[in-house]
């Protein structure tokens, strides 16, 4: 990011993360995008949704949780949210008003919930922002319940910025539906994945049993994967 380093330190990651929630209103992102933007976003909640499984009281947690715009996904469970941005739970915190929600600031692990503790656990567009992955994942696995459902999403980065590549050599960003395709900025991004090496990190700790992609398979741009706890 211009004028900022790549954070090395929870701290760090966490401002890092404040500067992104201010100078990227969620909220606008769900609500004012463009219509493509907002087709794959709705395509990839009913996906999680999907994936989740839910159940009614089930405990789900969401690792990374924003503006609470997936917890409103799930108003028959019992819902908790950590976020390291004191930024976006603000937002959250609005946005989940009416729901039976607790929100935590600060690293999942930080919190110390009990092992088996949650039915469902869910971890979308976070893994590529945080330093490694390795250490959440194996968190995750630990708090999540013997058979109960984990649904970790990812952008498919590789294909992403090749299609703005394609968009800006073509000059389409004066067409409305391409003009914010920055929206969000590669900077803030640590890592890039494929499919199939997405697929290899979270069978290192879970049953990878289903997956999913939106808007669809053909245009896998954010992809879904329905996992089981060990």
């Amino acid at each position: 990011m211009p004028g900022m380093q790549k954070p090395t330190t929870d701290a760090e990651v966490a401002e890092f993360n404040n500067v992104f929630a201010r100078e990227h209103d969620i909220n606008a992102y769900y609500e004012d995008s463009g219509f493509l933007i907002r087709f794959i976003e709705r395509k990839r909640l009913q996906l999680i949704r999907r994936l989740a499984q839910p159940k009614p009281v089930d405990r789900l947690l969401e690792v990374g949780c924003g503006g609470g715009h997936v917890l409103r996904e799930f108003p028959e469970c019992e819902l908790t949210g950590v976020d390291v941005s004191s930024e976006m739970l603000a937002k959250a915190k609005v946005n989940l008003a009416d729901f039976r929600a607790t929100l935590q600031h600060g690293p999942l692990a930080a919190h110390e919930f009990p092992a088996d503790s949650f039915d469902i656990v869910v971890c979308t567009e976070v893994l590529e922002h945080v330093l490694d992955p390795e250490p959440i994942l194996a968190e995750i696995a630990r708090v999540i319940r013997p058979g109960g459902r984990v649904v970790i999403t990812f952008p498919n980065d590789h294909l992403i910025n090749g299609l703005k590549d394609v968009i800006r050599k073509t000059h389409l960003t004066s067409v409305p539906p391409f003009r914010r395709i920055g929206w969000g900025g590669d900077h803030y991004h640590f890592h890039v994945w494929t499919v199939p090496e997405m697929r290899s990190l979270l069978s290192k700790h879970f049953d990878v049993v289903d997956d999913g992609f939106a808007p669809n398979q053909a245009l896998p741009i954010r992809c879904c994967f329905g996992c089981r706890g060990r």
